[in-house]
């Protein structure tokens, strides 16, 4: 409770004077206050901001810390465990030939041109024909079938000696392309893709390697929607970065019903 002072040598209007200007002073008192907190919550509300924005910051770096080299390629696990590795473009067929085959791995490719390479990691262990069929669906997967609406497409394999960049006599070799020198080994087919999430990480390949390895997946077909389209519809389904899910799929497909 405020206390009013009179002063018995003052007026009555001089003592409500007083009083106006003291009420005055304290109201100009009470308002500096409150602009000081209302300035004070904008510093802090700026701090907490610029303080989220440096954790997502740290999050996305530590996420892109985390990637594992494969990752740059289209990439999943079969069902028996065996790394596989595709060519996105001419660039990345380059790379995965060159640089990441090894003596024991097979490599995968089609008859149609433009095809990926997809590589079979083998880590020193026998490759299982359920692995060498679901690199087969995979390479058919991401060539020109899946654009052209084939349902398979002759596929093969070969051991990694048998790719060369040497071409034959008055023949050029494009960027991301080589020669297949020795028997081909062809193998049946069919389009077969599927997207899921494993340990936070997007992974597409044959239904039965991402239903052997994903916590969540979705079945997609050649279609005529559009890739962002179907990828926000699978992010609902599963999580996972949208532009991870774009990268994993091949343009013009859908979520199969």
């Amino acid at each position: 409770m405020a206390r009013i002072t009179i002063y018995l040598n003052k007026s009555v209007e001089e003592n409500a004077g007083l009083c106006y200007e003291k009420a005055k002073k304290i109201k100009k008192k009470i308002e500096g206050a409150k602009k000081a907190m209302r300035e004070n919550i904008k510093k802090l509300e700026k701090i907490e901001k610029e303080k989220k924005i440096e954790e997502q910051k740290e999050t996305k770096k530590e996420i892109q810390a985390e990637k594992k080299w494969y990752e740059k390629f289209h990439w999943f696990v079969s069902s028996e465990g065996f790394l596989v590795i595709g060519g996105r473009d001419a660039t990345s067929n380059e790379i995965i030939i060159k640089k990441h085959t090894e003596k024991n791995d097979l490599v995968f490719h089609t008859d149609l041109a433009g095809s990926p390479f997809f590589v079979v990691k083998a880590d020193n262990k026998e490759i299982g024909e359920n692995t060498k069929r679901e690199a087969a669906d995979a390479t058919v997967s991401y060539s020109k079938a899946w654009k052209l609406g084939m349902t398979s497409t002759p596929v093969f394999y070969v051991n990694p000696e048998q790719v060369s960049k040497k071409a034959k006599s008055g023949e050029y070799l494009k960027k991301g392309a080589f020669m297949i020198y020795g028997r081909t080994n062809y193998i049946e087919n069919k389009i077969n893709l599927a997207v899921g999430i494993k340990d936070g990480r997007i992974m597409a390949g044959p239904v039965e390697a991402i239903s052997s390895n994903c916590e969540k997946f979705v079945e997609v077909m050649p279609g005529r929607e559009k890739t962002s389209q179907t990828a926000k519809k699978i992010q609902h389904k599963i999580g996972g970065g949208l532009d991870e899910i774009i990268r994993a799929m091949p343009s013009g497909c859908e979520v199969k019903k």
